[in-house]
């Protein structure tokens, strides 16, 4: 007789594509073998439990020839938890409060400075390396944490998914070389690095200096917050400043 629950691989397979659960399982289960590889590998830069898990689900995907539409099911439902994980980490910069009030105007400068400099030469580098007009658009909100970056650019008519692209990408990169650049130019204050990790590599640059300092990821998660709010204030103005 014929088991009343045979397992059967190829119906499972086709349940998940169709479901939710196939982008975040994949998601979760690449996301915890990269914080393994990374525990493994004594921390190193290179592997970043992001950088990991990106690698990990594109090479699934590839492998079981699944739309990105099919797991981006699942994967949404994952972004969407983005803005309370941004927010959570207000946490431990209320830990860090009571450094703040000396710290209150250089952070008003540099951040908007900071601000000015990245949206700049993010949208002039594309247009002098021949780029039209709409992939400035795209590129130019890039420092701004992920899910601000996104409804920048749809705003001002860029490719949002082509920005969020390039605003991981970007954070990838940081939080790689960041910290080794820093102690390269004698950059040891935790606070000096974390401003300058978060207002760069935002999300994935904070959760790394989190990890190596609570101080540092505290001061990360501050800038990566103001650089989104400077970047939606900002943006408008220089781009009409830039005759987009």
């Amino acid at each position: 007789m014929t088991p009343l629950l045979a397992w059967q691989p190829d119906a499972t397979w086709a349940w998940l594509q169709d479901s939710p659960l196939l982008g975040v399982l994949l998601t979760l289960a690449a996301y915890r073998v990269g914080r393994a590889v990374h525990h493994r590998c004594g921390r190193h830069p290179a592997t970043q439990p992001v950088l990991v898990a990106i690698v990990l689900v594109s090479a699934v995907l590839l492998a079981t020839r699944t739309s990105y539409a099919e797991y981006s099911r699942g994967g949404d439902l994952l972004a969407f938890l983005l803005g309370p994980a941004t927010v959570a980490l207000a946490v431990p910069l209320h830990r860090q409060a009571h450094h703040l009030r000396r710290l209150l105007l250089p952070l008003l400068v540099a951040i908007p400075l900071g601000v000015v400099v990245s949206v700049s030469t993010g949208f002039w580098l594309v247009r002098l390396l021949g780029g039209d007009e709409r992939l400035a658009l795209t590129m130019a909100p890039k420092a701004a944490t992920t899910p601000v970056s996104l409804v920048l650019s749809g705003d001002a008519g860029g490719i949002a998914a082509l920005t969020a692209v390039l605003t991981i990408g970007v954070g990838i990169v940081s939080a790689v070389l960041g910290p080794w650049l820093m102690t390269l130019a004698r950059v040891r204050h935790p606070h000096a690095r974390g401003v300058a990790m978060g207002a760069v590599s935002h999300g994935i640059g904070t959760s790394r200096s989190l990890a190596d300092d609570p101080e540092e990821g505290a001061f990360a998660g501050l800038a990566m917050g103001l650089t989104a709010f400077a970047t939606a204030v900002l943006l408008p103005v220089l781009l009409a400043l830039f005759g987009a």
